[in-house]
């Protein structure tokens, strides 16, 4: 890897980073589980008073007993992690280059409730792409840092990292790395971070690419946080897409709701991980609460998504004690998700039907009707793309930076 650290000053040195779990952490999770103190069952037949018991019984029963930590553990050893410092922060990346010397360098920022384990799945078909039946041409060079407050970077102890601080901080983390041109990608709060970063237009970044895009209007914005009447000219199309953001907020956005305002108060977070769990599924996605990742549970997904993939993600956030921390990017979040961004440089979109919405492609050309340089809406896949899709999350971004190289 060409990364120099030997000339570096300490506080910009890049540190190999390994996962170590010691064996005592791994026990008492299996003994908080085993000791949950459950509550009654839901008095509905469905999901509209939260996870239900049965869900979270099986789950924690698998979790206890079968589930193997160890496994994830192995394999993020088997890619090349990182630290480095930047703003007095400690923050942790995954940083495979391509065989490919003439790749593209991107940088994926993961949300919440991901992490780069979220992203693993992409890194192969995106660094080498002729091994997955793509030209070398569309190879990139990845770098997919944990946010902080999140995974194994350091937790903030101080107020001010919001998105647009984020932002900043991987400028300064891919320039470190040697790139002086880039692309970036996000969804969920990495779509945040990603469009903030497409408005601060760096110099060496080329474009931007979100799967979860920012393009509605502020009229439109402002009535479906309010349960306001919508404009009277939409569309068909604009008008779904104007249902689904308003249920969003009307019925799906409690959780958001609790993170943004008192985030210190989830104390359970910390303290029982089946609290933990029932928290991070009932996030939920374009197909309901908890929707996407309940389907993955009970293995009636027609993707690459496991129940073994929502355990090592939300076991990650257990081992790493990152519920809060994680949680306090809501308080810090000062812009809203789905408005209509003051991008100038060039912008990708690609919608996946089952996300909180389908940006229409009306609104994507109307907020950036001149740097909108891909737009495509695929066939399948949700609010977690890149985890549930993994090809065909690769053959977008291929697609999507194509003509910034």
């Amino acid at each position: 890897m060409s990364v120099n650290t030997v000339q570096s000053p300490p506080s910009q040195a890049i540190r190999p980073f390994r996962v170590d779990i010691p064996e005592e952490a791994i026990i008492d999770l299996r003994r908080r589980i085993t000791e949950t103190r459950w509550p009654e069952k839901e008095t509905v037949t469905d999901d509209s008073q939260g996870v239900r018991l049965a869900t979270m019984q099986e789950l924690a029963r698998y979790w206890g007993t079968e589930y193997d930590w160890r496994k994830v553990e192995a394999r993020l050893n088997t890619l090349p992690q990182f630290v480095t410092e930047i703003d007095g922060l400690d923050i942790h990346f995954i940083h495979v280059r391509s065989p490919h010397e003439d790749a593209l360098p991107l940088i994926v920022t993961h949300g919440w409730p991901g992490s780069i384990i979220e992203q693993s799945k992409i890194i192969e078909p995106l660094t080498n792409p002729t091994a997955h039946g793509a030209s070398a041409s569309d190879a990139f060079h990845l770098v997919i840092p944990s946010l902080p407050g999140h995974g194994f970077s350091g937790k903030p102890t101080t107020t001010g990292w919001d998105p647009i601080r984020i932002g900043r901080a991987w400028v300064v983390l891919m320039k470190r790395l040697g790139y002086t041109r880039f692309v970036a990608q996000g969804g969920d709060w990495g779509a945040a971070v990603t469009q903030v970063m497409g408005e601060q237009a760096a110099p060496e970044l080329l474009g931007i690419h979100s799967n979860m895009p920012g393009t509605a209007t502020a009229e439109i914005n402002t009535s479906v946080q309010r349960g306001g009447p919508p404009p009277s000219d939409l569309s068909a199309e604009e008008m779904r897409a104007y249902e689904q953001l308003r249920t969003f907020y009307a019925k799906h956005v409690a959780y958001a709701l609790i993170m943004s305002t008192r985030p210190q108060t989830l104390y359970g977070l910390a303290d029982s991980p089946v609290d933990l769990a029932a928290f991070m599924l009932d996030h939920g996605d374009g197909t309901g609460q908890p929707g996407l990742v309940e389907g993955a549970l009970e293995g009636r997904l027609a993707s690459a998504l496991t129940r073994d993939d929502i355990l090592d993600n939300i076991t990650l956030y257990w081992l790493t004690n990152t519920g809060v921390s994680s949680a306090r990017l809501y308080w810090e979040n000062k812009a809203d998700f789905f408005n209509a961004k003051n991008i100038t440089i060039p912008f990708a979109i690609s919608v996946f039907p089952d996300e909180l919405y389908q940006a229409p492609r009306s609104w994507a050309e109307r907020a950036y009707p001149h740097n909108l340089i891909y737009f495509n809406k695929v066939d399948r896949g949700g609010h977690f793309a890149a985890w549930e899709q993994p090809e065909l999350f690769a053959t977008e971004m291929r697609a999507a930076f194509r003509s910034l190289r």
